[in-house]
């Protein structure tokens, strides 16, 4: 899955690269933000990465909730199993990072945990819960992916600035790695096996398919805001 052209989309299912294309602009602003190219070549202030962290351990904690939403909204169990090892990696693994990061300035989890949410991270966080708790399972699976998807596909166009000396080295490390890109390809599974079983083997062609693009549009708009909030601490 190395990122050799300007133009490579990692393989994460046939839904993801549909999505992608259906909101292309904006997506674009998510994974190319200037926060995302601070992270890229080490040039982001660091009271705004600890700022983000922070907010970003805050979104991780619904996120989970959110996921584990996914086990009660699964209408099979491959899709509750897939729910369930999504949640199991990020809570055991990629809170890690957040705290770990944090620890090591002056910050434990109890803190993080009772931080204060920004408005960027409540608008992001209830969207996606709502999105599964007054919608179906598919609501809330493309509400969720475009977090797995847009990490991932920066997690791997970063990694060619990896080295020992870059500030950033664990969290690109992090998104580039085996662990998480195995959880990117597992989350574009569950997503085509969800579209395939509730709208079939030609989406595109589905009276749904206009909402269901909305619903990850507004995803991937939330997460370029969520980007944004990170640089607002230094205004």
């Amino acid at each position: 899955m190395k990122n050799s052209t300007p133009d490579f989309i990692p393989n994460y299912g046939k839904t993801f690269s549909l999505m992608r294309a259906g909101c292309s602009k904006q997506w674009g602003q998510y994974i190319n933000h200037d926060f995302v190219k601070g992270l890229a070549d080490g040039s982001l202030p660091h009271k705004a990465y600890l700022h983000y962290m922070v907010q970003d351990y805050m979104y991780l904690v619904h996120y989970a909730r959110a996921w584990a939403l996914g086990v009660v909204k699964s209408e099979s169990t491959e899709e509750m199993r897939l729910c369930a090892s999504t949640v199991d990696s990020l809570i055991n693994h990629e809170f890690s990072l957040h705290i770990q990061t944090c620890a090591a300035n002056g910050i434990d989890e109890q803190s993080l945990f009772n931080a204060k949410e920004e408005l960027e991270t409540i608008a992001y966080t209830r969207y996606v819960l709502d999105s599964g708790l007054q919608g179906d399972f598919l609501d809330l699976i493309l509400a969720l992916a475009p977090c797995a998807f847009g990490y991932g596909e920066i997690g791997l166009k970063l990694q060619k600035h990896l080295g020992d000396d870059h500030p950033y080295e664990k969290w690109i490390s992090t998104y580039c790695g085996t662990k998480f890109q195995d959880v990117c390809v597992e989350v574009g599974k569950l997503v085509d096996l969800a579209v395939a079983t509730r709208v079939g083997q030609d989406p595109q062609n589905s009276p749904r398919w206009n909402k269901m693009q909305a619903r990850f549009t507004k995803a991937v708009e939330l997460e370029a805001e969520f980007w944004g909030m990170g640089l607002k601490v230094l205004n």
